[in-house]
């Protein structure tokens, strides 16, 4: 049975080192068996993320015993879907454990407190959104705010490129990393090639 190590950065600019440092250590001092790290570099707004996806084939699989998870939030910063997969885990027999929240989720006391903190979760990612749009509104009101001009790619990509990564063989995690996208740009850059 699979120790399933699941990591999530929002970009993929950021870095997942100081997560992994601390689930190697919790990793280092704990019981486990084999261990397999899904690591995605998506937003945690919703599921629609691929080494997500791949965690849950393994879990409907039976492949997995244990999920760790630098904080809960790493989940998912929505209540519905962080509830509803937790519970969902914990029904199936899966222990999920947050090492820096030192809570281990089993039971209902363990969900509970999940559905706590997925709400802070969720109102710590509302309350960004917020001062974001007030921040842009502001620089409307200044008349410096530009916004993204019509047809441009972040980092000035263009689906070109991503497009002749793929023809070589590179993953979508691998073109995204090559040319310092999100992997959801990467699938908006095929999808508008094809």
């Amino acid at each position: 049975m699979l120790t399933a190590i699941y990591v999530r950065v929002s970009t993929v600019s950021q870095n997942e080192a100081g997560q992994r440092r601390e689930i190697e250590s919790w990793l280092a001092g704990n019981t486990h068996g084999n261990v397999r790290w899904f690591i995605d570099k998506e937003s945690g707004d919703n599921l629609d993320r691929p080494q997500f996806e791949a965690l849950q084939r393994a879990i409907f699989d039976g492949q997995v015993k244990t999920v760790v998870v630098w904080k809960l939030d790493r989940l998912s910063r929505s209540v519905r879907d962080g509830i509803n997969t937790l519970c969902e885990w914990c029904d199936r027999g899966i222990r999920v454990v947050s090492v820096t929240q030192q809570i281990d989720f089993a039971g209902a006391a363990g969900k509970l407190i999940a559905s706590v903190l997925f709400a802070v979760a969720e109102m710590e990612q509302e309350t960004r959104r917020e001062r974001q749009a007030a921040g842009i509104e502001a620089a409307k009101e200044r008349g410096v705010y530009l916004g993204r001009l019509p047809g441009a790619t972040k980092a000035g990509v263009d689906t070109g490129r991503a497009v002749t990564l793929r023809e070589q063989g590179l993953t979508q995690e691998e073109i995204a990393s090559a040319l310092g996208v999100s992997i959801s740009s990467v699938r908006r850059y095929l999808k508008a090639a094809s």
